[in-house]
């Protein structure tokens, strides 16, 4: 057996099972000119060696970590110019990890761990950009001047110890920034506090009109903002648009000893965030039971909501549907809240995951998990599902004014179809849209996540 030390790139590419449903021959046509006329030769630039091709994925080795970052750099600076001409629907897009590790080589190829935290880093690397190791920036941060964010400790999948990971964004603020890229997205905390004295954690991303986004069940403000699970939608969102967004009471980085856990407070403390936000008129985006919360305000304050997007949602909770096998369910879940939520064994909040995300990757599975249990404690979780249970704004839909889109999943595994259905037909001239998959979360690689973006984003342009 023989080993060696090496730099590992791994590269795939972002929802590339969406982009060959909707044009096999296309994507993979396109792929492969990328390929050869950029991917390929920049490796060779770098001294490098393409270890192997896995569909989508290229595994490539360098003896130089310096020469792998900074190839990394140049084949995303250059997909960001082949992309400038291509609609956003059909752009192809890298998604890259690089590690320092040790290798096992075997004729031509290599394994072992290096290559399967390489592997684990591109998967949390934002869609066209980079994450290296802690030992990967130990060797580079004074050697290749780029943007990099310290994304702290991430425990990723088959690995018994974190690893250190950093963000690579291009067009920050460090000397030597490549010039003409695109400003990194960057999200800036803040506290406020609402009328019983709770702190509310919340943040404030991108730049253009302002776009609000309901709390619902869980929400991480640090923890999301990186998530595989909710980075894809949150970065999309921010792109065009001043996202503001904030941790529910209980949850998050928001105070989680707090006396009042109720739909009223929930509604208050969003209240309290676009008031601190300094924010007049506004669009609101509600997903999951922050709809309902959405919909109380947007019925309470109609001058100052633009538009309505709600995404996954739900006029009345499970409390209040009168449903008893479902009621039935939902107590057996508060029971394995209390009994497993805090534990290292993600088997009792997995069962949680599995209801809301049953489509997604063990990797994602694994973010949920750990999402839920970082973001509240198990008293806080039963008490925040008792309150959405107790939901119903069935008799404000018809005071809602603001022109408002509604979308839903077919298969919802969550929250079934006909509860959004509903939800649309009680809001004046409502449109609705009815999106393919059964993930009540939509994910980056769900072949609806471009239509989702598409049509949210053209029903917020229309204001202009």
């Amino acid at each position: 057996m023989t080993r060696r030390l090496a730099a590992i790139m791994a590269a795939d590419v972002v929802g590339y099972s969406g982009l060959m449903e909707r044009d096999e021959s296309g994507t993979l046509a396109t792929l492969k000119t990328h390929r050869a006329e950029l991917v390929d030769p920049e490796i060779a630039k770098h001294d490098g060696r393409i270890v192997k091709l896995m569909g989508d994925g290229t595994l490539a080795e360098f003896a130089s970590v310096v020469d792998a970052v900074e190839c990394a750099a140049d084949i995303q600076r250059g997909m960001t110019a082949r992309n400038l001409d291509v609609a956003e629907e059909a752009r192809i897009v890298f998604r890259i990890g690089v590690h320092l590790g040790d290798v096992i080589v075997e004729d031509d190829d290599i394994y072992g761990e290096g290559v399967n935290i390489a592997a684990r880093l591109e998967g949390l690397a934002e869609p066209g950009g980079i994450c290296i190791s802690g030992q990967v920036f130990d060797q580079v941060d004074t050697k290749v001047a780029l943007d990099y964010r310290d994304l702290g400790e991430q425990q990723v999948k088959n690995m018994v110890k974190p690893v250190r990971v950093y963000g690579i964004g291009f067009g920050g603020t460090r000397p030597g920034k490549p010039a003409g890229a695109a400003p990194a997205l960057e999200q800036q905390i803040r506290f406020c506090a609402a009328p019983d004295g709770t702190q509310i954690a919340y943040a404030t991303a991108g730049q253009g009109p302002p776009l609000v986004k309901a709390a619902n069940w869980m929400n991480h403000l640090e923890y999301d903002w990186e998530s595989p699970v909710w980075r894809h939608m949150l970065h999309g969102l921010a792109r065009d648009h001043q996202l503001i967004r904030y941790d529910e009471r209980g949850t998050g980085l928001s105070d989680w000893e707090v006396e009042d856990i109720s739909f009223e407070a929930f509604v208050s403390d969003l209240e309290t965030v676009i008031d601190a936000a300094g924010i007049e008129r506004f669009a609101l985006f509600g997903v999951s039971q922050g709809c309902s919360i959405s919909i109380a305000y947007a019925a309470r304050h109609p001058e100052r909501v633009t538009r309505l997007v709600l995404f996954g949602g739900y006029a009345k909770g499970w409390n209040k549907r009168g449903l008893p096998a479902e009621i039935e369910t939902r107590q057996a879940l508060r029971t394995l809240i209390r009994q497993g939520w805090g534990q290292d064994n993600p088997a009792f909040r997995q069962t949680f995951t599995s209801r809301i995300i049953p489509g997604g990757t063990m990797e994602q599975m694994q973010s949920f998990n750990d999402l839920q249990r970082l973001t509240t404690s198990p008293e806080n979780a039963v008490r925040i599902d008792q309150a959405n249970g107790d939901v119903d704004v069935n008799e404000l839909l018809s005071q809602v004014t603001a022109p408002t889109l509604v979308l839903h999943c077919r298969d919802d595994a969550t929250c079934p179809f006909e509860f959004g259905r509903r939800m649309a037909a009680g809001i004046p001239d409502a449109r609705f849209v009815a999106l393919e998959g059964r993930n009540h979360l939509i994910l980056e690689d769900d072949p609806a996540w471009p239509r989702f973006l598409q049509e949210v984003t053209g029903f917020l342009a229309e204001d202009g």
